[in-house]
């Protein structure tokens, strides 16, 4: 089931999130709806609290980015056959060199931004069956899981970007929380009480 995705400006997004355990309601269809929900926007992740959940959850799902030709054969491998599901993430380290790129989010749509980020994670989290797992990652899978695990912290990518650039998008930010933005997907605003489709 596609669900509208919440649209910036809902507290929801701003909350630190809460861990589950295997007994949380409906968790598989939460999940199998989440990952509905970012293949209908054309998204590479999702996080629970975009959905209205303040839960520690979010999925990751690279292979969009596997259509760059500037990348090597073997980093378009990588991303196109990556996709996961992070329950109760908890970022142990992040390491290796610092790099800017260009990040959007479903929950901002229409405004993109370059993002510092550091090149490696190290990572603990749960899997969609709650198997513990510790994994590392580099490179755009390392920045969509870094980008996902920031919604569960409560931050959105604008929050990464300078004083100025955030003054810059302040109105645009403003229009979309009251809906006045186009998008090709469900959404909620927080400033209007409709679903916008």
């Amino acid at each position: 089931m596609i669900l509208p995705i919440l649209a910036y400006g809902d507290p929801v997004l701003k909350k630190r999130t809460s861990p589950i355990t295997v007994e949380y309601p409906n968790i598989k269809s939460i999940i199998l709806n989440m990952y509905d929900t970012m293949y209908a926007a054309n998204g590479v992740g999702l996080a629970a609290p975009q959905i209205g959940l303040s839960i520690r959850l979010f999925l990751v799902d690279t292979s969009p980015f596997s259509d760059d030709d500037s990348l090597s054969a073997s980093d378009r491998n990588k991303l196109k056959n990556f996709k996961k599901t992070f329950i109760n993430p908890e970022i142990i380290e992040e390491s290796g060199k610092e790099w800017s790129f260009n990040e959007g989010c479903l929950s901002i749509p229409g405004i993109r931004e370059d993002v510092t980020r550091k090149n490696q994670i190290k990572i603990r989290f749960q899997d969609e069956n709650f198997v513990e797992k510790t994994e590392n990652f580099e490179g755009l899978i390392a920045r969509v899981i870094q980008h996902e695990y920031d919604h569960i912290q409560g931050i959105l990518f604008t929050d990464k970007v300078s004083n100025f650039k955030r003054r810059l998008i302040k109105s645009k930010l403003a229009s979309i929380s009251k809906g006045k933005v186009f998008t090709d997907y469900k959404m909620r605003f927080p400033k209007i009480s409709k679903k916008r489709f």
